[in-house]
C-alpha cells in the first residue's frame, strides 16, 4: 500500500512540475506584445517586445534586453558562469536518457545566466529541440518560447515530452508524421526580417551569416563586435520574430 501511494505521488509531483514547465512557456509566448508589423516580399512580419519579470525567486529569465535599443549586462549576483565542458556533459547525459540515437548536441554558447544548447537531426540536419542548462544545478531543461511553442516536431504541439523527454507520464513522443522540414519563410527571408528588427529596435546590432532551421522556425544569433550578443527565432510560416530575452552576457561557445 506505501509502495502504491508512493509511486502515485511522484506520478503527481512529476506531472506538476511538467505543467509549470509547460505553463513557463506558454506564458513567455501569450504574455508578449506584438508591434512594430512590417513586410517582406508578402510576408507579414511582426516583432515581438517581451516584458521583464523574475520566475521562481532567480535571477530575470526575461531581462536580457531593454527598451532604450540596447542589450543589458543582467549579471546574476554570486553564480558562476558553466564552462563549455560542464554544459556538453549535462547535455549529453540528457541525450542519452531520451534514448533517440538520431539527436546530436551541434552547439554550445554559454551565457552568464545559462548555457544554450542546439540539438539537431544526424539523418536530415535539421534543428530538433533547443536547451538550456542551470549553472547552479546543471539542471537541462527545454528553452521557453519557441521551442515549445513553434516546434512542430519535438515541441509541446508536436507531442514531445519536456521533462527531459520522457513525457509528464513517462513515454517518449515524436510526432515526425505531421511535421515538415518545408516553411514558407526561406532562411534568407528570415535573416532579412530579423535584421530590419534589428536595425528598428536595436541599431548597431546584426544577425549571423546564418539561420538555423527547426521544425517550424528559425533560430539566428545576434551579433556584436563579431561574437554573440543574444538570440532570436523567426516563425517560418507567419515571419514572427521571437526574442530571447533569458540569456545574459555572452561569454564562450563550442560547435
Amino acid at each position: 500500500m506505501n509502495k502504491n501511494l508512493g509511486i502515485t505521488l511522484a506520478v503527481i509531483g512529476g506531472v506538476v512540475v511538467a505543467a509549470l514547465v509547460f505553463g513557463t512557456g506558454l506564458f513567455l509566448g501569450h504574455s508578449n506584445v506584438f508591434a512594430n508589423n512590417y513586410t517582406l516580399n508578402g510576408i507579414r512580419g511582426q516583432t515581438i517586445n517581451n516584458p521583464g519579470y523574475s520566475m521562481m525567486g532567480g535571477y530575470n529569465m526575461m531581462g536580457g534586453f531593454n527598451t532604450t535599443g540596447s542589450f543589458e549586462k543582467n549579471d546574476p549576483t554570486n553564480i558562476n558562469p558553466l564552462t563549455v565542458d560542464q554544459a556538453k556533459q549535462a547535455v549529453e547525459g540528457y541525450l542519452k536518457n531520451l534514448n533517440n540515437s538520431d539527436l546530436e548536441l551541434k552547439e554550445i554558447i554559454v551565457f552568464n545566466n545559462n548555457a544554450y544548447a542546439r540539438i539537431v537531426e544526424q539523418s536530415t540536419g535539421i534543428g530538433a529541440i533547443e536547451l538550456l542548462v542551470d549553472p547552479t544545478t546543471l539542471l537541462v531543461y527545454p528553452e521557453y518560447g519557441p521551442n515549445m511553442m513553434w516546434n512542430q516536431k519535438y515541441g509541446h504541439m508536436g507531442g514531445y515530452g519536456m521533462m527531459g523527454g520522457a513525457g509528464m507520464m513517462g513515454g517518449y513522443y515524436n510526432n515526425s508524421s505531421s511535421a515538415s522540414t518545408q516553411m514558407t519563410v526561406s532562411a534568407e527571408q528570415a535573416l532579412q526580417l530579423a535584421q530590419q528588427y534589428l536595425d528598428q529596435q536595436y541599431p548597431g546590432y546584426k544577425t549571423a551569416t546564418d539561420a538555423d532551421p527547426f521544425y517550424g522556425y528559425y533560430t539566428i544569433d545576434i551579433m556584436k563586435d563579431n561574437q554573440p550578443a543574444g538570440m532570436l527565432s523567426v516563425n517560418g510560416y507567419s515571419g514572427q520574430i521571437f526574442l530571447h530575452t533569458w540569456h545574459g552576457t555572452f561569454i564562450e561557445m563550442w560547435e
